[in-house]
């Protein structure tokens, strides 16, 4: 239904950061080392009055030194396969190079339309040196800056020019799916390989290679018939351990696709204790208020030697600030139970989103109070509890008015909290309560 335009070229060109520019967001890495793009990175946006997926492709032509080249091939000609247009950025600076006629010979046999784009033209007394481009016979090309945002208004033009006729089908926005899932975990845990199970293909590179993934890579897919969104996520290392400004992507990547998940999927590996990646993350998961699933994968390497029970006590012990969350064992490799932690993921994706009555909320607040005085403030008055009202969903939000609110403990508040959560269809969800003194009554949202 949406047409792929796929960004192609030989290694340094500076096709992420066209992709970037185009995109209007920072979600391919920039980075001048070659070969840091290896999966292909999809971006669905709005062109003009079309809707297209934008595709960041590696390099052709890149000797990959962890061994990976034909993995990476594999990603670019899967990307050259389903593009209805392809976008051949070449080097003005850089000149034409022998790389770029191999490019272009392979481009020919693909088929797809190819607008060629000159890029790194940051000054217009560049722009004639694109003229030499002409000679690989793909026409007049498109003379661009993505570092000094030159020349995207006229590139945007020349590519709804070159898309085929919209499909009747096709959409008119770029709304994203039902659910975001940001897939989570330290180096190795199998999270690429989940994605795959998900996706039913080979969608990202998956290695025994330590940081295989470089950079958060969106895949759409279906489970009965309804889309979502799961982001595969670089694996993360201990800070003591990040030496390269890769680590450093990896670790913003990460953090940043928690902040856009609905659901996270933390991920651990059944052979191996818990460390302390992965209480960072835990802590990064509970501070942005993520719902979140504990997946424990692998689990048919280990399911002889220890019950499942004792996996999820051993988590519950260590992560005691998120004790809603639910536990999930997989087998990754075979897709084994990949269908019930999505089915969990929607269920907390719901109870995020579900809104309660101001009335209901206060029944609850009532008996709360009841059953548990409050503490006393400093003056040895009791604390008083007026009424309490959501304000927010995703995570829900509630406000509680009261006389005193620095008077209200910590052991108060988790009791509060706990009582929402027993009687509110919150029970897997982190719930975020605020305090405040007594205001106008405020109104109850729509």
């Amino acid at each position: 239904m949406i047409p792929r335009v796929a960004v192609v070229g030989r290694p340094n060109v500076g096709k992420s950061s066209l992709f970037n520019r185009l995109a209007e967001r920072r979600i391919a890495i920039e980075d001048p080392t070659a070969g840091v793009t290896r999966d292909r990175l999809v971006q669905r946006l709005q062109l003009g009055d079309r809707v297209v997926e934008l595709v960041d492709t590696g390099g052709m032509g890149f000797d990959d030194p962890d061994g990976l080249t034909k993995q990476i091939d594999a990603q670019i000609e899967a990307g050259l396969g389903e593009a209805a247009l392809l976008l051949f950025v070449v080097d003005v600076r850089a000149g034409l190079l022998a790389a770029d006629h191999e490019v272009a010979r392979r481009l020919r046999r693909v088929g797809a339309p190819v607008l060629l784009v000159v890029n790194k033209a940051d000054a217009p007394h560049l722009d004639a040196q694109a003229a030499e481009f002409a000679s690989l016979g793909f026409g007049e090309p498109v003379v661009v800056s993505a570092l000094e945002n030159r020349g995207r208004d006229t590139l945007v033009e020349a590519i709804l020019a070159r898309l085929p006729p919209p499909a009747a089908d096709e959409p008119e926005n770029a709304d994203l799916p039902e659910m975001k899932l940001a897939i989570v975990g330290r180096r190795n845990v199998g999270k690429s390989t989940f994605v795959n199970a998900l996706a039913h293909e080979e969608r990202v590179i998956t290695s025994p290679v330590a940081g295989t993934t470089r950079d958060s890579v969106d895949v759409r897919f279906e489970v009965d018939g309804r889309a979502f969104l799961a982001i595969d996520t670089p694996g993360l290392r201990r800070t003591k351990s990040r030496t390269s400004d890769l680590d450093f992507y990896a670790t913003h990547r990460a953090e940043r696709s928690i902040r856009r998940a609905d659901v996270v999927l933390l991920f651990f590996d059944a052979t191996e204790p818990i460390g302390k990646v992965d209480k960072q993350l835990a802590d990064t998961i509970v501070t942005e208020w993520k719902p979140v699933v504990l997946v424990v994968n692998k689990w048919d390497l280990y399911a002889a030697d220890v019950a499942r029970r004792e996996w999820s006590d051993y988590l519950r012990d260590t992560f005691r600030t998120m004790p809603w969350a639910p536990v999930a064992f997989v087998t990754a490799t075979t897709g084994r139970n990949a269908k019930a932690v999505i089915d969990t993921a929607q269920r907390l994706f719901r109870q995020s989103r579900e809104r309660v009555t101001t009335a209901r909320l206060n029944d609850v607040l009532r008996a709360a109070v009841e059953a548990n005085q409050p503490p006393r403030d400093a003056r040895g008055r009791p604390v008083r509890l007026f009424y309490a009202t959501q304000v927010e969903t995703g995570p829900p939000t509630i406000v509680i008015a009261t006389s005193a609110p620095r008077a209200v403990t910590e052991p108060y508040r988790r009791y509060l909290l706990n009582a929402f959560r027993q009687a509110l269809p919150y029970r897997e969800v982190p719930i975020r309560m605020l305090l405040r003194g007594r205001t106008a009554r405020p109104t109850e949202p729509g």
